[in-house]
Formats: structure tokens, C-alpha cells, sequence
């Protein structure tokens, strides 16, 4: 596999409308010129105990690169970014940022900025002065500290909150003070643990876009950890989905969308249907119809990867005959889950208008310009 290719409240109103000086105007962050570095990992191995949790993770990252570490808990994505950060020492291989081994360089010369799902703020502290505390450790002078933390809490939209502590912040708040801190030191590689998932869903989206936002805006080079494919598809400018400690595929989020490569892929990023059908000639035909394969495959017996949406109910009674187990009302659409005949479970999105029930008939046909198979 080619993997080189290239608890909280609610936001306050005053987030919600965001400054004009975010998007306008200068910022001394972002007249600094923030230059991203690119990353590398090469055969890196990490073991605990015996156990070995990354197999020679092999992965680059150009700078100014937003790339999300996505996968199941225990797959060995944190870990990843804890080598990277110079928290855990691998056992094999080499990690460079900008060119340069830093496998055995300590975190604190790594030029790095690191965000986790703990806030990990002082909570004696105001917003301002935990935003200062990076930099009054490398001796920047006080004057100095406060221009550029006051600068950092405006890019991430809480100018107007530097006097307050943290526990007068929503969860939100605090992770974009948090947010500000990593960014107040000018890294080449921001690093990404997880930051939303203590929040709620309406902040955890806010914060995501923002994220991504700031990332653009300094082009800071950004390794981004979650297990939520939505986060990752919505942010990323590429995603590598890992697996027992080995990536399985990586690629844009597009790509991984329309065309995952193994059966995990496709389960993980996205919902999929394996549905049984016959390849020949650079075609395979599924449900009756012939349809052009996204890569080819030897002809007989294989299987087609199928989203909700690459399915219909057909208008001409042709198709396959299903009977309907379940309809989910998701708002503007619903997500129905039907068995054919021959036993093949299948999901299907629809129009909310379009209502299914259990045990109703109907017939599927697959809607799509081409498809995907294993």
C-alpha cells in the first residue's frame, strides 16, 4: 500500500457571531509567516510489554498538510502522534519533521504545539496567562508574551474573554484557550489528540471548522488523531485509516469515500453494503444491471461495496426484489435497511418523504455511475 500519496455548554452568542478581525485585518500570528514542516515516519515500531502496537508505520506528511489519523480505538493512531510528539520512544525506525531525525529528540525541541481532549489548563490562571505560559518558559519577554497571546486568543474568536478563568468557560472555551496556547508558539506541526470529544455535538462541529480554519490561515502543518469518520472526512486534506497498528489505506477523503480499499475501510469510513455479484470485462453486474468497476478486477465471483446513497427504489419495477426491516426518520432523509431475497442486507437513503415500513415490498436498483469492488 502506497501511503506516500500525496462536558459543555453551549457556545455563547458572542462566538457564534465571529469577529470581522478574524478574517480581516492583520494578525501578528499570521504576519509572522507560521511555515509548516513536513513529517515522516519510516518502519517506525512500538512495542509495550512485548505487545507491539505500531508494525513499521510507514507515512509522509508535506508541510502545511492537514492529516487526520482516523480508526478504532486501540489501532495505535494515538500512539502514532505520541512518537511524533517525542512522548513515547519507538523501537524501530525514524521519525523526521522538516528533514530532520528527531527520533531521539526530547518534545521540547521539536518545535511542536499539542492539543489534547483534556483542556489541562491551569485553573489558577486566566485565559491570557495560561496562553502566556508556553512562551514565559522559553523567556520571551513579558511584553512580548502578552502581544502574542493576545493575538492567539483573537484567532481562535476569545479576545474578549482573557481575564476570565477557566472555570468561567464553557468546554469549548477552554479548548480553544487551549487551542491558543499550542498555536502562541509559532509550531511547524500542530498535533491534534482528540480535542472534541468531550464536547457536545453543535460545539464539537463549531470548534472542527474553526480548526480547520486556522489551520489554512497559518498553513501549519496538522496531524489531526480521531475515531470519528465524520470529523476526519470534514477536515482533512488526507486521511490514513489504520488498523492493529498499520495503515490501511490513505488517501483524500474523497477517495476513501468512493473507493475504499479493503472491507475495513469501507466499514469504518462511511456505511457499506457488500452485495454479491459477477465481474467480466471491466464490468460487473449487480441487481441486474451492468456497471463500469472503480478498479478492475479478475473476472468471476466478487463482492460490490455499496453506500446508502448508490441505492434506490426502482421506478420501472425492474430490480431486485427486498423486503424492508427497519426506517429511520434522519430529518431531511431516511435511512431504510431491506433484505432481498436471496438474503442480502442492504441500506438505503432516501427522501424523508418517501416512507418505508417494515415488511413492505419493494424493488432496488443501484444507482450509481460505477462501482467499487473487493
Amino acid at each position: 500500500m502506497d501511503t506516500n500519496a500525496h462536558p459543555s455548554q453551549g457556545v455563547p452568542s458572542s462566538l457564534e457571531a465571529e469577529t470581522d478581525s478574524r478574517t480581516t485585518g492583520s494578525n501578528p500570528l499570521v504576519a509572522s509567516g507560521v511555515d509548516g514542516a513536513s513529517v515522516s515516519f519510516r518502519g517506525v515500531v512500538k512495542e509495550y510489554g512485548g505487545h507491539r502496537v505500531l508494525h513499521g508505520l510507514d507515512l509522509d506528511i508535506a508541510a502545511g498538510e492537514f492529516v487526520s489519523l482516523l480508526g478504532p480505538s486501540g489501532c495505535g493512531k494515538t500512539t502514532a502522534l505520541r512518537v511524533l510528539a517525542g512522548l513515547e520512544s519507538p523501537e524501530g525506525g525514524v521519525v523526521s519533521i522538516g528533514g530532520t531525525d528527531v527520533s531521539r529528540v526530547p518534545t521540547n525541541k521539536r518545535d511542536l504545539g499539542m492539543v489534547f481532549q483534556a483542556y489541562s489548563l491551569f485553573p489558577h490562571l486566566t485565559a491570557l496567562e495560561n496562553t502566556m505560559f508556553g512562551l514565559g518558559m522559553r523567556k520571551v519577554k513579558k511584553t512580548e508574551a502578552r502581544e502574542r497571546a493576545v493575538a492567539a486568543l483573537e484567532l481562535v474568536g476569545l479576545q474578549a474573554f482573557g481575564d476570565r478563568y477557566p472555570a468561567q468557560l464553557s468546554g469549548g472555551q477552554q479548548q480553544r484557550v487551549a487551542l491558543a496556547r499550542a498555536l502562541v508558539t509559532e509550531p511547524r506541526v500542530l498535533l491534534l489528540d482528540e480535542p472534541l470529544s468531550a464536547l457536545d455535538a453543535k460545539v464539537r462541529v463549531q470548534l472542527r471548522d474553526e480548526i480547520r480554519r486556522i489551520q489554512l490561515r497559518l498553513a501549519i502543518t496538522t496531524v489531526f488523531v480521531t475515531h470519528d469518520q465524520e470529523e476526519a472526512l470534514a477536515v482533512s486534506d488526507r486521511i490514513a485509516v489504520m488498523n492493529a497498528g498499520r495503515i490501511e489505506q490513505i488517501g483524500s477523503p474523497e477517495d476513501l469515500y468512493r473507493d475504499p480499499a479493503t472491507t475495513f475501510v469501507a466499514d469504518f469510513v462511511g456505511l457499506s453494503s457488500v452485495v454479491p455479484a459477477t465481474a467480466a470485462g471491466g464490468a460487473v453486474t449487480v441487481f441486474g444491471a451492468s456497471l463500469p468497476m472503480r478498479s478492475r478486477r479478475a473476472d468471476g465471483e466478487v463482492e460490490v461495496l455499496l453506500r446508502p446513497e448508490n441505492v434506490r427504489i426502482a421506478t420501472d419495477g425492474r430490480g431486485e426484489r427486498a423486503t424492508v426491516l427497519e426506517s429511520t426518520f434522519l430529518g431531511s432523509l431516511r435511512r431504510t435497511r431491506l433484505r432481498t431475497d436471496d438474503g442480502v442486507t442492504i441500506r438505503m437513503q432516501h427522501s424523508a418523504d418517501e416512507r418505508l415500513s417494515f415488511g413492505d415490498v419493494v424493488r432496488i436498483e443501484v444507482a450509481a455511475d460505477s462501482v467499487a469492488v473487493r
